[in-house]
């Protein structure tokens, strides 16, 4: 400053400010340069997510992160990007944990603008429940962060701008209710988005009650599907229905608002004129309706697919239902049943191998499929089963794919290298979708958490993201996705938690149309799908069944002897013994068993005396 100083009387004016402008941004860059700004960094199983805030003053261009795995000692560039967060991927620690040292610097046209704080954090493998909450909690950020501005509805696919979906939608409203009882969000900001939701769809474009399968997020007009899809689409308004049930199920406290969510739901959902969609009365369902081109997509909804759940809602309608019969008539069509063998696994319906792995999602997000069963199929085992084809063709390999293997399995609807594909094992180009088996998880869950463990902790550097799990990955092809599209996230979270807690599954059954429409359609009681099933050699009673606190347990015993009586959930593993007794007395046997502390849902109790066994069922309210 001197230099300058001492010669600023001779410059002429106008230079002299320049000089002074000149001066200043260089003493300000220098300081600034040096001038700190916060980082945050939160470490999880096998990444980091780093964040932190644009520093005050500056415009920089982009952002170099440093890391080093030396203690400090040793820092390398990890990459330069604009956004101001990222996730590194430093690898699984295995099973000591690991401490990396990151800081950020700013860049600008003249350097570094300015360097933030240095941390210091732990990978640690995670527990099979922590993972589970932090893939459950980034996939939410789908339906939240990204949710539609104005409608409050699920895009599309992150890509969509305006454009929204019914049937995504569905998938995100229970997504909602996941992420309140998982305390991700609180109850009043679910109810909050959920009443902006419903508000929106009380005056978006609907046929006959029936909503289009894309609207405009911000004015809800129809935008087409297809040439002749400009209508009514009833499978994705069953998938929006059945999110919507839940919701009612869930807010279910005497408060004004949810009071109004309650009527704003009972009114979408009793205005949807499934009757009408019988095209003129026929004996099955059709999927489309156009004001401008009535019945001529002439697409039925038969199955076996993912649409098992429109025939459900549409017998269990309160207001415009169709008869019981068009389960025969209508879903269960000619080649419904299929009762064939594939890699050890029985299909009792659907096509040869399965077919797409979405077929065992969609409709069973809301529906439980435990414990019942109707003339076709018990689709908990049928799904089971559906799920272990698809893995074990994948271990198979017969088109020689790079990677697949038992932990790097799941095939069904997704992105690929090539555009968009309903991928399975009779239609397969080497794309594995990680919805696929992550979303099987209440079926597999030993063979989807190993997926997702691979997944992750193999290939998360190109497959996870700010929202979960991209949408696929071709080995073969060397192509990742950068795509997240609401219908694949929105089974992950939702049949992760069904495995978790059955929340989802409770909510849907609890409501008072369904086990009416199923007990209409013919479903009954089947124990198949419970671990070591047995028949009853004895009668066990257990009343009162529904209950809520207490269940009454009595059988005759009927010479002494060993007894036990065990708790067992509803995929059949144990949770406690509840009596164990090597020479029980003959007789009457009572016993009031407490269920305090027991989760809503589907339960069994079983009774070994001697070499005679009896399971009952119960639901806890």
């Amino acid at each position: 400053m001197r230099f300058f100083q001492s010669r600023l009387p001779t410059v002429r004016p106008f230079c002299r400010h320049v000089l002074f402008a000149l001066v200043f941004l260089l003493v300000k860059n220098q300081t600034e340069a040096q001038t700190g700004f916060t980082l945050s960094a939160t470490a999880f199983d096998s990444h980091v997510e780093l964040a932190w805030p644009e520093p005050p003053g500056l415009d920089p261009f982009s952002y170099k992160i440093w890391r080093s795995s030396d203690g400090g000692q040793t820092f390398n560039q990890v990459k330069i990007i604009f956004p101001t967060s990222f996730l590194d991927f430093p690898g699984f620690p295995g099973s000591s944990p690991v401490t990396h040292h990151y800081f950020v610097e700013a860049l600008g046209g003249t350097g570094v603008l300015a360097t933030s704080d240095t941390l210091a954090v732990t990978l640690t493998a995670f527990s099979d429940d922590a993972l589970l909450d932090m893939v459950q909690r980034y996939t939410f950020r789908y339906f939240w962060e990204f949710g539609h501005p104005v409608s409050g509805m699920a895009r599309e696919r992150n890509s969509s701008g305006d454009l929204v979906t019914s049937g995504g939608t569905g998938f995100g409203i229970m997504a909602v209710l996941v992420a309140i009882e998982r305390g991700f969000i609180t109850r009043q900001e679910g109810l909050e988005r959920l009443l902006t939701i419903t508000g929106f769809l009380e005056n978006a474009d609907r046929f006959h009650g029936v909503f289009p399968h894309w609207m405009n997020g911000v004015t809800g007009d129809v935008i087409p599907f297809s040439q002749f899809d400009d209508g009514g689409d009833l499978v994705e308004t069953a998938f929006l229905m059945q999110g919507l049930l839940c919701a009612r199920q869930f807010f279910q406290e005497n408060n004004a608002e949810e009071i109004a969510l309650r009527e704003k739901i009972t009114g979408l959902w009793e205005a949807v004129e499934w009757d009408f969609y019988r095209k003129n009365g026929s004996n099955k369902l059709y999927w489309h309706w156009s004001p401008n081109y009535e019945w001529q997509m002439n697409f039925q909804v038969r199955g076996y697919n993912e649409a098992l759940i429109v025939y459900l809602l549409a017998i269990a309608s309160p207001t415009h239902p169709v008869p019981a019969s068009l389960w025969q008539t209508g879903w269960a069509q000619p080649g419904y049943v299929n009762g064939q063998d594939f890699y050890g696994y029985e299909l009792a319906v659907g096509p040869n191998r399965g077919g797409p792995l979405f077929f065992a999602h969609y409709s069973y997000l809301g529906f439980d499929p435990r414990g019942i069963k109707d003339a076709y199929a018990n689709y908990y085992l049928h799904n089971k089963h559906h799920s272990l084809v698809n893995r074990a063709y994948c271990m198979d390999n017969p088109g020689n794919y790079e990677g697949y293997s038992a932990d790097c399995w799941g095939l069904t609807a997704s992105d690929d290298p090539f555009g968009y594909l309903a991928h399975e094992p009779n239609n397969d180009n080497g794309t594995i979708s990680p919805t696929a088996a992550l979303s099987s998880m209440p079926y597999t869950p030993a063979e989807s958490m190993a997926a997702l463990k691979h997944f992750y902790r193999v290939r998360g550097e190109k497959l996870w993201g700010s929202m979960g799990f991209y949408d696929a990955f071709n080995l073969s092809e060397d192509w990742y996705a950068t795509s997240t599209l609401a219908i694949d996230q929105g089974p992950i979270i939702c049949m992760i938690e069904n495995y978790r807690s059955g929340l989802l599954w409770n909510l849907f059954m609890a409501d008072p149309a369904i086990q009416p429409a199923l007990d209409s359609i013919g479903f009954v009681e089947d124990l198949t799908a419970v671990s070591n099933p047995q028949s009853n050699d004895f009668e066990l009673l257990a009343y009162p069944n529904p209950t809520a606190d207490v269940l009454n347990l009595a059988f005759v015993v009927e010479k002494p002897g060993p007894v036990s009586l065990a708790l067992l959930d509803a995929q059949g593993s144990l949770l406690h013994h509840i009596y164990d007794e090597k020479n029980a007395p003959s007789g009457l046997f009572s016993r009031a068993v407490a269920l305090e502390g027991l989760s809503s849902g589907l339960y069994f109790f079983k009774v070994k005396m001697g070499g005679q066994t009896g399971v009952v069922r119960f639901f806890k309210k």
